[in-house]
């Protein structure tokens, strides 16, 4: 089967028509487990003719359920090579080269409201504000297309009389409506969601520009020797496609690392832990659990990046319950939110009280070992007295 553009697909199962991958077909592949020995979707194009086209346009043309920016992300990860390399964005494709994706499953194609509670901290008739739990991601993804955050604010907007129209509709092609920025799905804390198209490109507008002031609080193993410093390390993908490894980031000095800058600063210190106010001059994936995994500093919880999962008895020495569990997530908490209402123009700050696992970490860690007390410094921002429930 060959397209007007010239390319052969080699799972014609998945190939709608005009040589497009069919999304309705790539979804029901996900949902029977189908797809190669790993459980992986893969589509594979031989070009026939020509063509002198970018690679990360070329695979909108083909696979239109992803955006521009889906599949220069996807390129990232390695989840795309030609001629059994990994390859650029900006790679031209030439008579002969053979294009192979990885296929994440299309998002849902509508979003059903769901009953799950969520914590509003403001709302108007522009923009909703929320303190994200840390069980719960984003927006439908991949195999999660129901339990998301986004089904509990249809259902939130459905007992206000509305619907999903009570978002915006950016990013509806995509199954992300109001959707401004993200958290990890175990992250918890402050967020912003757009009700109107207009607040919506206004407050992307706002965090592309980097005018936004986002404030984390983490939790690390081991104490840090500086009060505050800058890390610049760039970070891209894991160059392992093992499964368990291929979904880490990683720092690295070759041309697929892209620049990264946080900056901490301490607000806490106990024995064989520190408390830090991190301030995001980057939004690079997992930016913070990588640069300070890569300094010896892993996140309290982040297994993913050589984090602990934390037990009671860890913490106090008390071996009477080994089981108890204080923290199997990352210690990470957006505490701080801070933009310009894009409507009427006035500075609006949030805080976010932190969730119960994470509060009670500090706790324990404040009655067990030795604690410094807060400590205030030019720059921190996050009131630690709200900060904590």
């Amino acid at each position: 089967m060959t397209s007007s553009e010239g390319e052969t697909p080699s799972r014609p199962s998945l190939i709608g028509p005009g040589g497009k991958v069919d999304p309705d077909a790539v979804r029901v592949a996900a949902e029977l487990g189908e797809g190669d020995d790993e459980g992986l979707r893969r589509v594979s194009f031989k070009l026939s003719r020509d063509l002198n086209k970018r690679l990360d346009r070329y695979l909108v043309d083909r696979i239109a359920f992803m955006s521009r920016n889906q599949l220069q992300r996807l390129i990232e990860l390695g989840e795309v090579t030609v001629n059994g390399r990994q390859p650029k964005a900006s790679t031209k494709l030439r008579l002969g080269d053979e294009v192979e994706v990885v296929l994440p499953p299309p998002p849902a194609k509508s979003i059903q409201p769901e009953d799950i509670p969520i914590d509003i901290l403001f709302e108007d008739e522009h923009l909703l504000v929320l303190n994200k739990s840390p069980d719960i991601i984003v927006h439908p993804a991949r195999s999660h297309h129901s339990g998301t955050l986004l089904n509990a604010l249809v259902h939130h907007f459905q007992k206000q009389g509305g619907g999903i129209e009570d978002l915006s509709s950016v990013g509806e092609e995509s199954a992300r409506p109001g959707v401004v920025h993200r958290l990890d799905r175990k992250t918890s804390g402050v967020m912003v969601v757009a009700k109107s198209d207009e607040a919506h490109w206004k407050l992307g507008r706002q965090f592309e520009l980097r005018r936004v002031d986002k404030r984390y609080l983490a939790v690390l193993q081991g104490e840090l020797p500086d009060p505050a410093d800058v890390i610049e390390l760039p970070i891209g993908p894991h160059p392992s496609k093992v499964k368990g490894l291929r979904e880490r980031m990683v720092v690295r000095h070759d041309d697929l690392g892209k620049a990264a800058v946080t900056l901490y600063r301490v607000r806490e210190r106990y024995q064989d832990y520190t408390l830090v106010e991190l301030e995001l001059k980057t939004g690079r994936t997992h930016q913070i659990r990588v640069h300070m995994s890569h300094l010896g500093f892993p996140l309290v919880g982040d297994d993913m990046y050589e984090g602990r999962i934390t037990t009671l008895p860890m913490l106090t020495g008390d071996t009477s319950d080994p089981s108890n569990v204080v923290m199997d997530r990352q210690a990470l908490h957006a505490a701080l939110l801070s933009f310009v209402h894009p409507m009427t123009n006035q500075t609006m700050t949030f805080t976010a009280p932190m969730r119960d696992d994470m509060a009670r970490l500090i706790a324990l860690l404040r009655e067990h070992r030795e604690p410094s007390g807060i400590i205030e410094m030019a720059g921190a921002t996050v009131d630690m007295a709200a900060a904590m429930p």
